[in-house]
């Protein structure tokens, strides 16, 4: 008997993690219910392609597309609806219909922004954490400013507790870090504006690329400006005519292909956007770039000592 053909409604509902595994696509990373991928559809150094498991659908940060695995295959496959399915008939046997899945127990501290609201905070503290104190020197940042700028949040997610660096926004909410890169964020999210009456502005992506700017200022900025802190490049856009209201606007995103897009984006947009991410070409972002030239420092500094003895 010859197998009943999968129609574009069934399509629809095929699950898009093992159609990606199918393809050779292998998850970057695992936070919650979201699947990281370096994009199908173009080279990055930081994925962007996202799959929530739960929702059962993608996302492409830096193309700004996304949808179900139709939307998927056409695009991957440049090809018609039609010709996406007889593929997929080719393959039935190979993947399945959607199911919940389960994420790794690894990954329950990792919140995403349709699940923050489980998130409890607890308290709101000075930062006092050894371990988080710790954190943030392995990651080239000055205690003096972590404590400037950051709080100390005891939360407790299910029925674990921890304590989470967190970071303010203009809406009140609060952008958590924590050891080992776990994000997470208190709603409401929003962006994080530092105005020291400046007719200039300086703009990051995250918490580690405004205390890296901070902490290289004199390098990096050619004058005195206000800080923006995006807390996500999806603010951008948005926070145009904030930027657009000074007089020149540094540009230090990312080091991918959303914060070159970004960047780009705006410079066409006006002259008084300037792209400082030539100071660390070479890197992810400004504090990759920083932990590695305080590392560098370091190691010239005891050559010089042990030259010293000889």
């Amino acid at each position: 008997m010859t197998p009943q053909k999968i129609n574009c409604d069934q399509a629809k509902k095929l699950d898009i993690v093992s159609y990606l595994e199918l393809l050779g696509c292998k998850p970057a990373k695992v936070q919650g219910n979201d699947y990281w991928y370096y994009s199908p559809f173009h080279k990055e150094r930081t994925p962007s392609f996202k799959v929530n498991l739960k929702l059962n659908v993608w996302y492409d940060h830096s193309l700004g597309k996304g949808g179900n695995l139709v939307d998927f295959g056409i695009h991957y496959h440049q090809c018609a609806v039609a010709d996406f399915l007889e593929k997929l008939n080719q393959h039935h046997n190979h993947f399945s219909f959607h199911q919940q899945h389960q994420p790794p127990v690894k990954s329950t501290l990792v919140q995403d922004e349709k699940t923050e609201s489980k998130m409890q905070v607890l308290a709101i503290k000075e930062l006092q954490s050894p371990g988080l104190k710790d954190y943030f020197q392995k990651r080239a940042i000055s205690i003096s400013y972590a404590e400037k700028y950051c709080k100390e949040a005891l939360v407790r997610n299910g029925q674990q507790q921890f304590s989470m660096i967190g970071f303010r926004n203009n809406s009140g909410g609060f952008e958590l870090r924590s050891i080992g890169n776990i994000k997470s964020t208190i709603a409401p999210k929003d962006i994080s504006f530092f105005q020291h009456e400046k007719p200039t502005l300086a703009v990051v992506e995250g918490l580690f690329d405004f205390l890296s700017l901070l902490e290289k200022q004199q390098e990096l900025l050619p004058e005195l400006t206000n800080f923006l802190v995006l807390n996500s490049l999806s603010f951008f856009e948005r926070s145009l005519p904030l930027m657009k209201e000074h007089e020149r606007v540094y540009l230090l995103l990312d080091n991918d292909v959303s914060g070159k897009n970004c960047t780009a984006s705006a410079m066409k947009q006006s002259q008084k956007f300037k792209d400082l991410s030539c100071k660390y070409v070479h890197h992810k972002d400004l504090n990759e770039w920083l932990v590695k030239e305080k590392t560098h420092a370091q190691e010239q500094s005891i050559h010089r000592g042990f030259g010293l003895r000889r």
